[in-house]
């Protein structure tokens, strides 16, 4: 039996969906609030179920069950794009939008990257990325606000599946003029530096995953300061108030306060961390994501 919804209706719903607000969504589409409301109004009626919650001042927010049917919707315009490429031979060519969500620790230094790469592979693609920490990213896959994410593989169950583009080594930072610094060999243990107090990158399952790499050598950390942002850290190791361990290694040795910091390798045998794209499971994935973890595979390639 066919369905009563069109295409239309659907494109409609995806756009103030995406919005979230009829207002908007009638300009991007160029069509009145009246006619985007009825269409709306009607996919509802047709489908039998609430697809939005009407505010005078939150606008349209999405149901439970508007949340999912937007997630199951984007492959399936997706599916009805390429179709359309197809049939006019330009089945090869991506377009729309692609939202990628980044780990803020990983962002400066992987998104410029990714995204040179992949704008001179996909021109017509239009992809911006959503920054946060572990939890945060966790989330928005789960509620549709970004398709995949490039995150580290911390404080993910079943619901997800993913693929491992890189892993890093953990290591210690100190400032310039600590005598840890002057090592001819550059490697430190976690137990030379027991006593002294540690700057924390304090992000949720980021936290623990340093905290583990403490106990698996035996030691107890006196944690001096917490920071949830990755140059405070550095700045706080480099005006000397502590060491910290991290993963990510710039290639400069300035703070954002004028201090200078030294990069140390840890020579306890301790777990590095898995960079990973992250979609959730059961969601089919557009060719876009597809495109965009092609990408990232031959930038990194890891491995999956």
């Amino acid at each position: 039996m066919a369905k009563p919804f069109t295409l239309v209706q659907l494109r409609y719903f995806a756009a103030v969906a995406a919005a979230e607000s009829m207002t908007a969504a009638s300009r991007d589409l160029n069509v009145t609030q009246s006619a985007l409301s009825a269409a709306i109004s009607q996919l509802e009626k047709d489908l039998d179920v609430q697809l939005f919650i009407r505010g005078r001042q939150r606008g349209m927010r999405l149901t439970a069950p508007g949340r999912q049917f937007a997630k199951d919707l984007a492959p399936f315009l997706e599916e009805a794009d390429a179709l359309y490429e197809a049939a006019r031979g330009y089945s090869d060519v991506l377009s729309g939008e692609l939202r990628v969500g980044v780990f803020a620790p990983l962002a400066p230094f992987r998104a410029p990257v990714i995204l040179q790469a992949f704008e001179a592979a996909h021109p017509e693609v239009q992809i911006s990325f959503l920054e946060g920490d572990q939890e945060y990213l966790r989330r928005s896959l789960l509620e549709g606000e970004c398709e995949l994410a490039l995150m580290y593989g911390l404080g993910l169950d079943e619901g997800f599946t993913t693929r491992v583009v890189e892993r890093i080594a953990a290591h210690v930072l100190v400032a310039a003029d600590h005598p840890l610094a002057a090592n001819p060999d550059g490697e430190v243990s976690l137990a030379q530096l027991e006593d002294e107090p540690l700057i924390l990158l304090d992000l949720p399952h980021t936290r623990e995953y340093f905290m583990s790499l403490f106990a698996a050598a035996g030691v107890r950390p006196r944690i001096r300061h917490r920071a949830s942002g990755y140059e405070t850290v550095r700045s706080f190791v480099g005006r000397g108030h502590g060491y910290s361990v991290l993963n990510q290694r710039l290639h400069h040795d300035q703070t954002y306060a004028g201090g200078r910091v030294v990069p140390l390798r840890l020579t306890d045998d301790v777990p590095g961390i898995e960079v990973m794209l992250v979609r959730p499971r059961g969601v089919r994935p557009t060719r876009r994501a597809l495109a965009f973890e092609a990408v990232c595979g031959r930038l990194y390639g890891a491995g999956s």
